[in-house]
C-alpha cells in the first residue's frame, strides 16, 4: 500500500495536547512514552492514606508463616526490580477471593485464598512481580494523569471556570483508590506481566510458572465476562502472551 504521509504517533499526540499542563516522559521499562502530570511521589500521601484504611477495615491475617513467606518472596523480587529505595510493606488480608493489589506508595496486599491457591514460591513470585511491574511502570500515575486531564478537558469545553489545580482536586480520593478500587487497563496489565516475569526469573524462580499460576485463576474464575467487556484480558489472552514472551526472552 503506497504511503502519502506519516502519520505522527499517539504518544507524541498526546505530548503535544499536553504540554500546557502536562509532560511526556520516556519509561525505559516499558519502551514507550507516558503523559504524566504527577508522578508516584505525587500519589503517595493519599496511597499511604488508602493503605491505612484498608487496614483498618478488612481483616488481616495474623498468620505469621503465611507474612513471612509473602515479604520472603516479595523481598526478593523488589531488589530484581531495583526498588530497593522505597520502604516496602506487605499485608496478608483475610478473604474467599484470590487477589491482590498495589499503591505507587510501596504497599502490596495479598489475600489468604490466592496463598492457597498458588503451588510454590515462584507461582507467588509472578503474582508480586506482577505488583512491583505495576510500580516500577508508573500506572497509577499515568492512570491518575489521563483522568485528570481528561477533568481539565471537559472543563475546558464547558467553559467552566476554574484553574488545574482545582480540576485535579474535584478528582477526590481517585488517586488513592487506584490500587484498591479501580482496575488497570489491560494494556497496563499485560505490560505488569511481561515486566513480572524478568524480575521473577532475575530473582531466581521459574518464567513458566508464571503461565501455571494463570491457568489456575482461569480453573478457579467463575465469570465469563467478555474481553471487550473487562478492563483485564481474558486469561486466554494473557496465557498466550506471557507465553511467547517467555519464549522471546528465552526464559525457562
Amino acid at each position: 500500500m503506497r504511503r502519502f504521509f506519516r502519520p505522527v504517533p499517539l504518544a507524541m499526540a498526546g505530548c503535544v495536547a499536553a504540554l500546557s499542563v502536562g509532560a511526556c516522559a520516556y519509561n525505559e521499562a516499558l519502551g514507550r512514552n507516558q503523559l504524566l502530570i504527577v508522578d508516584d511521589a505525587a500519589l503517595s500521601q493519599q496511597a499511604d492514606a488508602a493503605w491505612a484504611e484498608t487496614l483498618r477495615t478488612q481483616p488481616i491475617s495474623r498468620d505469621a508463616a503465611l507474612n513471612a513467606r509473602v515479604r520472603r518472596v516479595g523481598d526478593r523480587i523488589v531488589q530484581a526490580a531495583g526498588l530497593t529505595g522505597r520502604g516496602w510493606e506487605y499485608a496478608v488480608f483475610v478473604s474467599d477471593k484470590p487477589n491482590a493489589f498495589v499503591l505507587p506508595s510501596g504497599k502490596i496486599g495479598v489475600t489468604t485464598s490466592l496463598l492457597s491457591l498458588v503451588r510454590n514460591d515462584d507461582q507467588l513470585a509472578a503474582v508480586l512481580g506482577h505488583e512491583v511491574g505495576h510500580v516500577v511502570a508508573q500506572h497509577a500515575a499515568e492512570r491518575y494523569s489521563s483522568t485528570a486531564l481528561t477533568a481539565i478537558g471537559i472543563q475546558a469545553a464547558q467553559g467552566v471556570a476554574g484553574d488545574y489545580g482545582q480540576a485535579v482536586g474535584a478528582l477526590g480520593g481517585f488517586g488513592a483508590q487506584l490500587g484498591v478500587l479501580l482496575p488497570f487497563s489491560r494494556r497496563d496489565e499485560l505490560e505488569a506481566d511481561r515486566l513480572g516475569v524478568d524480575y521473577m526469573v532475575r530473582a531466581g524462580f521459574r518464567a513458566s510458572e508464571s503461565v501455571a499460576l494463570w491457568r489456575l485463576m482461569a480453573a478457579q474464575r467463575q465469570t465469563n465476562t467478555p474481553e471487550f467487556a473487562s478492563t483485564h484480558p481474558s486469561d486466554s489472552t494473557r496465557i498466550a502472551e506471557l507465553e511467547a514472551y517467555i519464549r522471546e526472552r528465552g526464559y525457562a
